[in-house]
C-alpha cells in the first residue's frame, strides 16, 4: 500500500489518532488488536495503513518512543555536524527523497517585523496532527503543529513572529510544498526569517540527516559559540519551520529529549517516525 500525497486526508487522521493513542499510553505498549479496536478498524487494515505511513509495525514503532531509544540514537546515530557538512548533508542536499532549497531574509527585513510581507497560510493534516503552514512566493516560512497547543495558540504564535506582515488564508498556494514535506518527495522551498544568530543555528540543524541526532552543545560548537548553549537552545526553540528545519533532532547530552516548542509528544513522534523510515530504507 503506497500513499503519495496529502490528498488522502483520512489516512493522515487515522495515523494521527493512532500516534496519540500510543503516546497517551506512556510506557504501556498497546497491542495491535487494542489499537485497531480504538480506531474502529480491523487489525489487518490498521496494520497495513499504519505500516504504509510509518514504515514499520505499530509494535516496532512503540519501541522507538521510549527514552531508551533516544539514548540509543545519541550513542549510535550521533552526527558530527562539521562532518555532515563536508559530505554534503546540508540544507542544499537531499533530506530523504525531499530536495530542500532555502534562502534567508536579510537582517534588515527581519528587523522590520515582516512589514510589506504578504504571507499565505493554511491548515493541513500531517502524520503529527494538524499543521499550520505559512509561506510567501519565495517558500515556506512557517510550519507549526497544533496537536498539543490548539489552533488558536499555534496561529497566534506564528503570526506574532512577524506582526507587521499581511496574512491571508490561501492553502492551495502552499499545498505543493506541504505535500512534498510530508510525503518526503518532490521539492520544498524555505524562506528562513530570523535574526542572524538564529539563522546560523537553523543552518546547523539542516545538516543533521534524518534518522540521526545531535546535541545542543554540538550545535553551539559548530556555530562558533561553544559556551552559548542556552542561547542556542533558545534559537532552536524559535525555529519557525518545524520538522523541515529539524529542531526535533537536538537532544541533551544525557540522551533526554529536552524541550520542544510544539510539545514533547510531537517530538517523540517525529523521532520515532524518522527512525522507522531509516530502518525501512536500510
Amino acid at each position: 500500500m503506497q500513499i503519495d500525497s496529502l490528498s488522502d486526508a483520512y489516512h493522515y487522521q487515522v495515523i494521527g489518532r493512532a500516534l496519540r493513542e500510543i503516546d497517551s499510553a506512556g510506557q504501556s505498549a498497546l497491542s495491535l488488536d487494542d489499537l485497531a479496536q480504538r480506531l474502529k478498524m480491523s487489525p489487518a487494515h490498521f496494520q497495513r495503513t499504519f505500516s504504509a505511513w510509518v514504515g514499520v509495525s505499530p509494535k516496532r514503532y512503540q519501541q522507538y518512543l521510549t527514552l531508551d531509544h533516544a539514548k540509543r540514537l545519541l550513542a549510535e546515530r550521533f552526527t558530527l555536524l562539521d562532518t555532515a557538512h563536508e559530505t554534503g548533508l546540508s540544507g542544499t542536499g537531499r533530506l530523504h527523497d525531499l530536495f530542500l532549497r532555502w534562502e534567508a531574509m536579510s537582517p534588515g527585513a527581519y528587523a522590520a517585523a515582516g512589514e510589506g510581507l504578504d504571507v499565505s497560510y493554511g491548515w493541513f493534516q500531517s502524520p503529527f496532527g494538524e499543521a499550520l503552514a505559512m509561506g510567501t512566493e519565495r517558500g515556506l516560512c512557517g510550519l507549526a503543529f497544533a496537536e498539543e497547543c490548539g489552533r488558536e495558540a499555534a496561529f497566534a504564535d506564528m503570526t506574532g513572529r512577524w506582526p507587521a506582515a499581511r496574512f491571508t488564508e490561501r492553502p492551495e498556494t502552499l499545498r505543493p510544498w506541504v505535500e512534498a514535506a510530508f510525503a518526503q518527495k518532490g521539492e520544498a522551498r524555505l524562506l528562513m526569517i530570523g535574526a542572524p544568530f538564529q539563522i546560523k543555528v537553523w543552518e546547523a540543524l539542516l545538516q543533521i540527516p534524518s534518522g540521526q541526532v545531535t546535541t545542543y552543545s554540538e550545535l553551539a560548537r559548530v556555530t562558533g559559540h561553544p559556551t552559548a548553549q542556552r542561547a542556542v537552545g533558545t534559537a532552536v526553540g524559535r525555529n519557525p519551520v518545524s520538522f523541515l528545519i529539524p529542531c526535533h533532532r537536538a537532544l541533551r547530552k544525557s540522551g533526554g529529549l529536552g524541550g520542544y516548542h510544539w510539545g514533547l509528544p510531537v517530538k517523540r513522534a517525529m523521532l520515532a517516525w524518522e527512525a522507522a523510515r531509516a530502518e525501512e530504507a536500510a
